[in-house]
């Protein structure tokens, strides 16, 4: 979808876009959006066309629908819409001149006839990922507006679940239905079943295409004999709907090519009214793909007769797919691919190239594999295509799989993840995301971590706002704003350097008052009063010597304003207890030797973190000459300074490694090696973090929809890990209801619990392990509930994200 609603489609194979476009129609080959220069609602080349007595099939999109009966006195109606403020006609120059005086018509534009236009790729996307950990897109449906469906085929077999037909008869110009009856709508099994018909009539390659397209979708090759592994989305269902015609005309198929199947734009609408009608009626449809199109468009078509119902369609949480056009355009896309709430979709090799034959340019929405692609054929058969054809299904399909991992997110919001989560391809004049899926969904195959377990957290937060009410008058506090933590697993007692940060808003930040309570009571002035300083917000880091006060227990941060005429809020607040593990005797550097450094780590259970903190003081003559490694308790090492060629001097390094393969308990040591001689040096002290966030704001989970808490990293160097931990403590009315995620900070998700199981009311405290390896530790990181079906609420309570 373009531009502005989705922030950032389609032909057949390259040797079957060229009969397109019928001959008369050469001349229509630029953007055919009506200007309002003037010449009114009537495409100017229609009245060319029928200077000599001819008449021409035209879509009339009208302001309303009440201006239809007015509009159709122009012609012969062709074909009405249940739904749409549209009429198809045919009518002479007459009619033309009358209906560009006609009140209440927008536009007047021909009724062309245009053409149709996998292992690996699904590699390439991810979605054989996405397959193998269970998203196959199971529960949602796609629609095929094509040449029709082989509904028997081993690949869809029993995945057909709707099928339409809506053709033309039309003597004059040689055009008759496919549909099996011979109408110009037919509907129920079998009515877009290529193995019935005309089609079957005809040769198996000319009626394959919607075949091809609905296999990529959806296919599924278990048990079926030389077929692919799958499609994209090998769980969804397919409702097929023909929207060509058989023509017996070289006019329109080209020179010695008849017959042809071609698809009129009337043919289309309809097609896309009954997607619309399926949708309301409640066939989970997630997307319709248009593998089909032609002309050249540099700008958005919003004047197509067909924009009206996929607007409808996207009101309805259903996005129209839509191939670009197979024409090597730099600069432009085909329509309907031009409608700027379509999501328009360009073609790529399995090395991220661009297909030669693929239009792109601004238009562009997405970019998907769309060259020698291995899908069903009639007959039971296989083959590879090329073509935008071929890549629109992959973005129809990945969305049928979003749909599955995010049941309660806008379709606006799937076609964000794959082009914010898809690989951005450069070419000349823009630059547009080639889709994994595998990205937009997160990480589908969590570890179940450490079941009830917590990991022990140094940071804890509260991020509830707290009102701050107005103070009774000057240095006269009112009733304290008053924010609680509850620490856990620090036994040791409280340090002399406990770390306090708050933020809170005032009309006056002078007027508040800052105090830390301990679990005993003991009061600590944070912050006093001071009646002269203005402003709105205030944030600052305290330090606090706690010695003698209990770690464990409920620690409160008050807000007190000593002052009447102004209110505020006490925002957010954390507590910090710096890392007990530390080695603070001073150990010698032998001149060509090593000095060893222990220490001992307990109470942090199982596999150690990443980036798990490695601080190093130490003094030398020449840095350059030493080597620092970590061994972990059960005798892993860590390289973490190589030999270089560093003057003499302090260093003082923090280092950021992955030890999440290591045990965290037990003893780790240091080594730092002298390799040369003539220098000498001393080891001051050195620490170990192992630094897991706490969020302990507690709020509610609302019915069909979600809520996240946060918590901010800040000052760690290195990457995530493959084995961070994210303990979660959220109740709900029906856990069944229930996916969480972790969300990083780049936006992209990690999934720690789909929908669907344990079922009934209850508690979850469980620790989660997520691969976030490719992610940079600092940032704000997430933990989003989401509720994705009515009828009940809970609470979020905590989680703790331990890297």
């Amino acid at each position: 979808m373009k531009r502005p609603a989705w922030a950032l489609v389609t032909a057949v194979s390259a040797a079957l876009l060229f009969t397109a476009i019928p001959a008369h129609s050469a001349t229509l080959t630029d953007d055919l959006t009506p200007t309002a220069d003037g010449q009114g609602p009537v495409d100017p080349p229609l009245f060319d066309a029928t200077q000599d007595g001819s008449t021409v099939r035209v879509n009339v999109v009208t302001d309303q629908r009440a201006d239809l009966s007015s509009a159709s006195q122009a012609g012969e109606t062709l074909v009405s819409y249940d739904t749409l403020p549209l009429v198809t006609l045919r009518v002479d120059g007459a009619g033309l001149t009358e209906l560009s005086t006609t009140p209440g018509v927008v536009s007047v534009t021909e009724d062309i006839p245009v053409a149709p236009t996998l292992d690996e790729s699904t590699a390439v996307i991810g979605s054989d990922t996405t397959t193998a950990a269970g998203m196959t897109g199971v529960g949602s449906t796609v629609a095929v507006l094509d040449t029709g469906v082989s509904a028997r085929h081993p690949f869809l077999s029993g995945r057909v679940t709707s099928e339409a037909c809506f053709s033309v008869n039309d003597p004059a110009i040689k055009a008759t239905s496919l549909c099996p009856g011979g109408g110009i709508a037919e509907e129920g099994p079998g009515a877009a079943d290529t193995g019935t018909g005309p089609c079957a009539a005809m040769a198996a390659a000319v009626c394959a295409h919607g075949t091809h397209v609905a296999g990529i979708v959806a296919g599924d090759g278990t048990g079926a004999s030389g077929a692919p592994a799958h499609g994209v989305a090998p769980g969804a269902d397919i409702a097929a709907i023909q929207v060509f015609t058989r023509f017996d005309n070289d006019k329109y198929c080209g020179p010695g090519a008849s017959p042809c199947i071609l698809s009129f734009a009337s043919s289309q609408a309809k097609g896309l009214e009954k997607v619309l009608a399926l949708k309301r009626a409640g066939t989970p449809i997630v997307a319709a793909n248009m593998s089909l199109g032609g002309n050249r468009h540099t700008s958005a078509c919003d004047t197509d007769p067909r924009k009206a119902v996929i607007d409808d369609l996207l009101a309805e949480g259903v996005a129209t797919v839509i191939a670009a056009g197979n024409n090597g355009f730099a600069d432009a896309v085909s329509n309907p691919g031009c409608v700027s709430t379509a999501v328009t979709v360009g073609s790529t090799t399995d090395d991220d190239q661009l297909s030669t034959f693929s239009n792109r340019g601004p238009l562009l929405d997405l970019l998907a594999p769309g060259t020698s692609i291995v899908s069903s054929l009639p007959g039971g058969t296989y083959g590879s295509r090329n073509g935008t054809s071929m890549a629109a299904p992959h973005v129809a399909g990945a969305l049928a799989v979003l749909r599955q991992a995010y049941p309660a997110e806008a379709i606006a919001g799937l076609v964000s993840r794959l082009a914010s989560n898809g690989t951005p391809l450069t070419y000349t004049g823009a630059t547009t995301p080639r889709i994994d899926v595998r990205a937009a969904v997160g990480t589908v195959t969590p570890e179940p971590g450490d079941g009830t377990g917590k990991p022990l957290a140094f940071r804890f937060s509260n991020d509830v706002p707290v009102a701050i009410p107005d103070g009774a008058g000057a240095n006269v506090a009112g009733a304290p704003a008053d924010s609680p933590i509850t620490v856990t697993g620090h036994p040791e007692g409280a340090p002399n350097d406990l770390a306090v940060k708050v933020s809170y808003s005032h009309a006056w930040i002078g007027d508040v008052r800052l105090e830390l309570i301990s679990p005993t009571g003991k009061t600590y002035l944070l912050k006093s009063a001071n009646l002269s300083t203005g402003g709105t917000t205030y944030t600052n880091n305290f330090t606090v010597d706690a010695t003698g006060q209990p770690s464990d227990g409920k620690w409160r941060v008050r807000a007190v304003d000593i002052d009447d005429g102004s209110t505020g809020s006490l925002n957010t607040w954390s507590l910090l207890f710096p890392t007990p593990f530390e080695n603070t005797t001073a150990t010698t550097i032998p001149d060509t030797g090593t000095a060893t450094s222990a220490i001992a780590v307990s109470r942090v259970t199982g596999k150690a973190s990443g980036p798990l903190q490695v601080y190093a003081d130490l003094t030398h003559t020449k840095i350059g000459d030493l080597a620092l490694t970590l061994t972990s308790p059960d005798n892993k090492t860590f390289t973490l300074k190589s030999y270089g060629s560093e003057a003499g001097g302090t260093l003082k390094t923090t280092y950021g490694i992955d030890a999440t393969a290591a045990t965290a308990a037990g003893t780790w040591t240091l080594k730092v090696t002298d390799s040369t001689g003539d220098s000498t040096g001393k080891l001051n002290a050195w620490s170990l973090g192992f630094l897991s966030y706490e969020n302990q704001t507690v709020k509610q989970i609302p019915d069909d929809n979600y809520e996240q808490i946060w918590t901010t990293v800040t000052g760690l160097t290195g990457t995530g890990s493959a084995r961070t931990q994210v303990y979660v403590h959220v109740e709900h009315a029906n856990l069944a209801n229930l996916k969480i995620d972790l969300v990083a900070p780049d936006g992209s998700l990690h999934l720690l619990k789909g929908s669907g199981s344990p079922e009934g009311p209850g508690v979850i405290k469980k620790t989660y392990t997520v691969d976030t390896s490719g992610q940079p530790a600092n940032g704000v990181w997430k933990l989003r509930v989401d509720d994705v079906l009515p009828g009940n609420t809970g609470t979020i309570h905590n989680f703790v994200l331990r890297f």
